[in-house]
């Protein structure tokens, strides 16, 4: 029971984190931080395709919320954790709508 109230808290701080955040902000962050040259070597195309694959690893807003945080350090973007918030504000507006 504690297990399953603690995630429940946990996707509400991180849902209003999401609501809280600026996905324009996030929209000009991945932009300046090419995240789409890397996506296209993975995916090829203009590099979308990793957001909308069928078989994409991300599903809910948490999940969403730890792809962005594993980006962002194997990248050394240098983004905070609220930076990190408004990129994964842009992709939920932008592709997957949680």
């Amino acid at each position: 029971m504690k297990t399953k109230t603690i995630l429940f808290l946990a996707t509400g701080l991180l849902a209003g984190t999401a609501w809280a955040a600026d996905a324009g902000v996030g929209e000009k962050m991945v932009a300046e931080k090419n995240c789409a040259a890397c996506h296209q070597r993975l995916v090829g195309g203009d590099g979308s395709k990793i957001y909308l694959r069928d078989s994409r690893r991300v599903k809910t807003l948490p999940q969403l919320d730890a792809q962005v945080r594993y980006c962002s350090n194997e990248l050394e973007t240098g983004w905070f954790p609220e930076d990190e918030a408004h990129v994964v504000a842009w992709l939920n507006h932008r592709y997957y709508k949680f």
